[in-house]
């Protein structure tokens, strides 16, 4: 009889030993000859989490308002729970900026995002700028009191870094172990089972921050709870002569660092509510709870709303409504010239008065429409130029000039270029148009203004369509 128990137990234990070797069995390949194998495993996908929805969400809702984005910075959100182990290191990311940045990015353009991070690349580059080392491959035309000058080094004026509206920083703030458990075991004869539930829990602290008064807009503190499980078979005896030990069971846990991903998240939605005005709570809605899967589908897959000014790169359509009818947005910049609506932006770099490669391609463009019947141009440069009037209308003169004289050059006569408005002289505020631009001069081609009078700052809003 004894002989019996110990022959089926063997059989037993076998079975399951091929049953856990075909769970852990995984694919492998030789790469090159007389190379070991390598195993190989499931392909790489886009980091999902359970605030997939809620971005797109909200990314949609802010994008509806049609206002320009707020441009957000990222400071340090350090691991501040001090819990570390000798064999396994830190027991929590140390990468959290790195995941505002991306929930930041999630938002698909909704908001605009400054790097303030790492910006040791950014800072070098102007290093060399600044030395005039740096180039481009090109040669640049300079003015001056001696007439212009041709130099192979990138000009720098000044200026083209934008500035951030406010900045994220916090930190992890702790990582509680086992905060409950519960469970059962039961043996005999040195036969056993178990089964075993844990819980334990992490906490953000962020807030976010008004770049210009450093005065704190908002606070979040947020909290997360993971759950895990153990079950096994545990079996140490003796049968006959010969004694046995044989474990069988499985273990598994929540992802910590994905559920301090989402924390991050949802803190990030939260706090951008306090800045932008737009309610949050609506798309809070849309979280997977109670043991709902979590949605395969990227955060920008998952949007509805079309950013404002978004253009597609290359010239294609802008699919913003607010592109219609209207200034296009940032055109110049997204590197695809529309002559779609009442005007089109021909963009300047800071401080300068010769068009670049990219604005020269959107005159060829604004000739070839001038041909067929009358285009309206909105002349944009860096928000950050604040010039005093008389420099400001040196300026503004010498880049209508340049913007005539391309034309001319293109077969359109001097005579057929109006300037329809122009700050006053008394003028001092700053005319935006889009993210990081200011209105500098808006000119019609293809038919002059009647009597020659150049309208008042008044009649912007005409012009434009509004």
């Amino acid at each position: 009889m004894q002989h019996r128990i110990r022959r089926t137990f063997v059989l037993a234990a076998a079975v399951a030993t091929l049953a856990l070797a075909g769970c852990v069995s995984a694919p492998q390949q030789r790469f090159a000859p007389n190379e070991a194998p390598v195993v190989l495993g499931p392909a790489v996908r886009d980091n999902v989490t359970p605030m997939e929805a809620v971005l797109a969400c909200y990314a949609d809702h802010i994008a509806a308002t049609r206002r320009p984005p707020v441009i957000i910075g990222v400071g340090d959100v350090k691991d501040y729970t001090g819990k570390y182990s000798i064999n396994e290191g830190n027991a929590i990311t140390q990468g959290g900026a790195l995941m505002v940045y991306s929930a930041l990015g999630k938002l698909g353009g909704a908001v605009s995002i400054a790097e303030r991070f790492d910006p040791v690349i950014a800072e070098r580059e102007l290093a060399y700028a600044d030395r005039r080392q740096l180039g481009d491959g090109r040669t640049h035309q300079l003015g001056g009191p001696n007439g212009g000058q041709n130099v192979p080094w990138l000009p720098y004026f000044g200026g083209t870094i934008n500035k951030s509206d406010y900045f994220i920083v916090g930190g992890i703030t702790e990582l509680n172990y086992n905060i409950n458990s519960g469970g059962a075991e039961f043996g005999v004869n040195q036969v056993g089972v178990k089964a075993r539930t844990f819980s334990q829990s992490v906490s953000i602290d962020l807030r976010i921050v008004d770049t210009k008064s450093l005065m704190v807009v908002r606070t979040v503190s947020l909290t997360k709870q993971f759950n895990g499980y153990e079950v096994g078979l545990n079996v140490f005896r003796f049968f006959g002569s010969k004694l046995y030990d044989v474990d069988i069971g499985a273990k598994g846990q929540e992802p910590v660092q994905m559920g301090v991903r989402a924390a991050l998240e949802e803190g990030v939605v939260r706090l951008m509510a306090a800045v932008t005005q737009v309610d949050h709570r609506p798309c809070m809605t849309m979280r997977p709870g109670g043991g709902e899967p979590i949605p395969l589908t990227p955060a920008a897959e998952l949007r509805k709303v079309d950013n404002p000014g978004e253009a597609a790169v290359g010239g294609a359509a802008v699919t913003s409504p607010v592109a219609q009818g209207s200034v296009a947005v940032n055109a110049g910049g997204a590197g695809g010239a529309r002559l779609t609506g009442t005007a089109t932006q021909v963009p300047f770099d800071f401080g300068a008065t010769t068009l670049g490669g990219a604005s020269l391609a959107l005159i060829d463009q604004i000739a070839g429409a001038a041909k067929k019947g009358t285009t309206d141009i909105v002349l944009v440069a860096r928000d950050t130029e604040n010039w005093d009037a008389r420099k400001r209308d040196e300026l503004t003169d010498q880049r209508i000039a340049a913007v005539t004289s391309a034309l001319a050059n293109r077969g359109v006569a001097p005579g057929a270029i109006s300037i329809t408005w122009r700050p006053d002289a008394a003028d001092t505020s700053i005319h935006r148009d889009g993210p990081g631009l200011q209105e500098i001069a808006k000119l019609r081609v293809g038919s002059p203004v009647v009597g020659g009078a150049a309208p008042s700052s008044s009649s912007d809003s005409a012009v434009k369509g509004d």
